[in-house]
């Protein structure tokens, strides 16, 4: 049987993170509190040294090798957050860090670890392959394997971000926050568990990585046989055998969002919260959001991470804007004569709807003679602007198809 990791641990972890890690602001979210109905702040890691909260367990983990162990160097395994945190904290320590990542691993995070000074090895198409990666590299070399989430200090240093929340919110019924492997959720919940026993700690995973379920169905750690998300630092295919433990025995609850609640989530943070977040450190308020689960307030949901790539950042918000009812696709067909295409962008203008492109076609086979395809970008102010644009022009004799049907 594992043994939970501690209140003393994470209270030692913190003593070792004093002047290293930051402690990051607790902000209020106004949109949250109204869909709420009460108080709801927002724990800004995404603000942390290296963008996330990685580098504290990172830091507690190397801090505590001994002089032997640093010289032979550390090897670690990450999508880019516990990457630059083990770098970061390396370089700190004084001893070399080899990171595997995956090949699609986001540029930015790339180019950050190795900005920390570290080697980055490209392995794997995900992190569990990366990790396996990782694992032969220190067989190899003697190199300490540095795990992104299953190991005690890992977990006790995530832990004190808890410790901050409970001094910076005393009155905290709610604590939420993003799942991958679990070392965060399992190191908050050590520390809030053991000094608020009534407060609830909830996980949430992306729907399409989501190994957590299952696994507690299961009584164990049961790997996924296919995952895939925009939340890549949550993009875990099995949960840890400690990190599992603590979930199985401190976490209340685990719900899972769609990717369109994720993009929704970033949105919100983006627009109204100021906050540039990447997508795994958006599913706690993503849950909130969408209502997947009922939470008392005062409520603390966590922004793990601000490490998004500025391509995926522009997807992203694209999409958050379509999910939104705020930016449509859709194509319209209507018989190919002058000044069609000019009537039909006249018509769109007049409900106060900005064309963002248009691409005018005829040459598509399931078109009917003297027909012409014109698909459509639309800026909207909502999803009840949408409707009354798209039935107008319905009503107005236009075919108008939604880009997935056609």
């Amino acid at each position: 049987m594992t043994e939970l990791v501690g209140l003393d641990d994470v209270r030692a972890a913190r003593e070792l993170l004093a002047g290293v890690t930051r402690t990051t602001p607790l902000e209020p979210s106004r949109p949250l509190s109204a869909a709420l109905g009460g108080p709801t702040w927002l724990k800004c890691e995404n603000v942390q040294r290296a963008g996330s909260y990685k580098v504290r367990g990172a830091y507690v983990r190397i801090s505590r090798l001994s002089a032997a162990e640093r010289e032979r160097g550390v090897v670690a395994a990450s999508a880019g957050n516990h990457a630059q945190g083990v770098a970061l904290a390396a370089g700190l320590v004084g001893t070399h860090a080899t990171v595997f990542m995956p090949v699609n691993a986001p540029l930015p995070k790339v180019a950050a670890t190795k900005g920390y000074g570290a080697q980055v090895e490209l392995a794997g198409n995900t992190v569990d392959e990366s990790l396996v990666a990782a694992h032969t590299y220190a067989e190899r070399t003697g190199a300490v394997l540095i795990h992104p989430f299953d190991h005690r200090d890992v977990i006790a240093g995530q832990g004190t971000v808890a410790l901050e929340i409970l001094e910076q919110c005393p009155d905290v019924k709610t604590i939420i926050t993003g799942v991958g492997g679990g070392g965060l959720i399992s190191g908050m919940a050590v520390a809030a568990k053991a000094l608020r026993p009534d407060v609830r700690i909830i996980g949430v995973q992306a729907a399409g990585a989501a190994a957590f379920p299952p696994s507690l169905v299961a009584g164990e750690p049961v790997r996924l046989p296919v995952f895939s998300t925009i939340a890549d630092g949550i993009a875990v295919g099995r949960p840890g055998e400690i990190t599992f433990t603590h979930v199985r025995k401190l976490v209340d609850e685990i719900v899972t969002v769609s990717e369109e609640d994720i993009s929704r989530a970033l949105l919100m943070l983006l627009e109204r919260g100021k906050q540039v977040v990447e997508p795994a450190g958006a599913v706690g308020v993503a849950a909130l959001l969408a209502g997947v689960v009922e939470v008392e307030t005062p409520a603390v949901a966590v922004l793990s991470g601000g490490n998004i790539d500025p391509l995926l950042m522009l997807r992203v918000i694209e999409h958050g804007l379509a999910a939104a009812g705020r930016y449509l696709r859709v194509t319209v067909r209507c018989s190919d004569r002058p000044g069609q295409l000019a009537s039909l962008l006249s018509q769109i203008a007049e409900h106060r709807a900005n064309v963002v492109d248009v691409e005018h076609q005829r040459a598509n086979p399931h078109l009917g003679l003297g027909e012409v395809e014109v698909a459509l970008s639309v800026e909207t102010r909502g999803v009840e602007h949408s409707d009354t644009l798209i039935s107008a022009l319905r009503a107005s004799g236009y075919q108008v198809v939604f880009a997935a049907e056609a």
